[in-house]
């Protein structure tokens, strides 16, 4: 029979059980074999409960590994027969130092996932090594926008890493703006700004990659490329945004002609916190028509 040809995602068998039987191998890599379900195969109730009972124990394998060489090494059960735990893990299972550490740092993980609640579960260390060093916080909120990510399933140590590689992205470089902060739209390469070119806006959201900014007559999600903060003092803020209140009273009557339309989309332009006497004047008298 030909060999099955092993995943970039499955056990690492070679690094974990470098001196094991092929036996030995092919055991440890049970769980990413594909099952495939074949017509007229169907399992009894007994037989179906027995299979789930051992899917667990096989997905929770690195973890009970992990927690049994992270308490051999707490209370150095090793030191009757070893010097050191390094030598003890290479005799006794033919694992490296480095690999051991994995399996413990793996299982520290998984057991954070286990008790924040998370409901799909890692198979593998290798799944969860990029999370090694994040707060537990993180390595929850990483771990569950990667099983998003993948379309609810466990996630593969690819896009795992990909997520962590967001997070600390994310962290390096925040995006610079507040919520309530004014700004300017930048509306290069963008088609859906058209006419938005220089507007100033106030923002609502700040997300992971972009912000929500409302405008006098719109909303919308952009990227910090297309924003440009205007550095008004907290006080000045507050009046822009107290005039785009007004503004959009006026904008929802429906009922503006084009002159109030002209009065309005110069007052989206404005370049500073406040209205001249004429601007005043201007937005009292639609108010007042409208």
């Amino acid at each position: 029979m030909p060999r099955r040809k092993k995943s970039s995602e499955q056990f690492n068998s070679d690094e974990f059980f470098p001196n094991s039987t092929d036996e030995k191998k092919e055991s440890a890599l049970i769980s990413t074999v594909p099952v495939k379900v074949l017509a007229g195969n169907q399992l009894s109730y007994e037989e179906e409960r027995d299979r789930l009972h051992l899917e667990k124990k096989v997905e929770k394998a690195f973890y009970e590994a992990g927690s049994a060489l992270k308490q051999i090494r707490a209370r150095r059960l090793y030191r009757s027969s070893h010097d050191t735990f390094e030598f003890y893990c290479r005799e006794r299972f033919g694992f490296t130092r480095q690999a051991a550490n994995y399996l413990i740092a793996g299982a520290s993980i998984y057991e954070n996932l286990t008790t924040n609640g998370c409901q799909i579960l890692p198979t593998s260390e290798r799944q969860v090594r990029s999370l090694n060093g994040l707060e537990s916080i993180y390595q929850c909120q990483i771990w569950t926008k990667a099983v998003d990510v993948a379309g609810g399933v466990v996630p593969s140590s690819r896009i795992v890493k990909e997520e962590v590689r967001r997070f600390q992205e994310k962290k390096i470089n925040p995006l610079p703006f507040q919520v309530g902060e004014v700004c300017q739209i930048i509306a290069k390469d963008n088609p859906e700004l058209k006419g938005k070119g220089g507007c100033w806006c106030i923002v609502d959201q700040v997300g992971e990659f972009s912000c929500k900014v409302n405008t006098w007559d719109s909303e919308y999600i952009l990227r910090p490329e297309h924003l440009k903060s205007l550095n008004y003092a907290e006080h000045e803020c507050q009046q822009m945004e107290e005039l785009g209140v007004r503004m959009t009273k006026l904008h929802e009557t429906g009922a503006l002609d084009t002159a109030a339309m002209w009065v309005l989309n110069g007052l989206s332009k404005l370049t500073s916190p406040y209205l001249t006497q004429l601007e005043e004047k201007l937005l009292k008298v639609l108010e007042q028509e409208y």
